[in-house]
């Protein structure tokens, strides 16, 4: 693409418009920045709805992942994205978490430690706080119920063994899977993983009731403590 400076858009030739761009050469040829600029609509005195989008995905490191983890007060420090722009933002990212719990299937079978991440990653890979989930199964390893069991802050959140373990009661699981993120990215486990994982497991054996996993997700992959023999 030419650069334009910071012209308005109308001032760029037609080819090279976002919205023009789209209608003529469909949405896939449109970038990020453009992408982000319809949305925007307009820029300002001095720079276009596309510096605008340039310069949000710049804050973000060029990576929608972690632009969906901005909060209103986030979007609004950024130079030129009042209270407007930044919600329609807000709305449009919200609007694809939402598409994406859709797609997750309500009762798939669990077979694999990937499996039970596409079971839960759309649900806590982009927040910016801590929360603790746990997937009650039944004896075929169906999905019976994602349960929220705490959520907490940036670097953790409490866990109490009783609450998951009344959820699995309550709704017949014959199985559980912990899971939890890390808004660091962080894949590694902490010791307090660690020992919440050994208690819950050893709970379980008292009550029949088998840990097959437990998760640690951020916001583009996931530790299995299964997989690296640490159930």
């Amino acid at each position: 693409m030419p650069q334009h400076s910071h012209q308005s858009i109308k001032k760029w030739t037609l080819e090279d418009r976002p919205r023009e761009k789209l209608r003529d050469k469909g949405i896939k040829s449109l970038t990020n920045a453009e992408l982000i600029a319809i949305l925007l609509r307009s820029g300002t005195r001095t720079m276009s709805a596309v510096d605008l989008a340039k310069q949000m995905l710049s804050r973000s490191h060029q990576k929608l992942s972690e632009l969906s983890r901005f909060e209103l007060a986030d979007l609004l420090q950024i130079k030129g994205i009042g209270e407007a722009k930044a919600t329609t933002i807000l709305a449009a990212l919200e609007l694809g978490r939402r598409r994406k719990n859709e797609d997750t299937e309500e009762n798939p079978v669990i077979k694999s430690s990937q499996d039970a991440y596409r079971c839960i990653a759309p649900f806590i890979e982009d927040l910016n706080s801590e929360e603790f989930w746990v997937l009650l199964l039944n004896r075929k390893n169906m999905l019976v119920r994602r349960v929220q069991i705490s959520k907490g802050g940036i670097s953790g959140t409490v866990v109490d063994n009783r609450l998951i373990f009344r959820q699995a009661l309550q709704h017949y699981a014959s199985s559980i899977i912990l899971a939890h993120n890390h808004p660091s990215g962080n894949l590694k486990p902490s010791q307090a993983d660690i020992r919440i994982t050994k208690k819950i497991k050893q709970a379980g054996e008292f009550m029949d009731i088998k840990l097959l996993d437990h998760l640690i997700v951020t916001s583009s992959s996931y530790y299995s403590f299964g997989d690296e023999g640490m159930i």
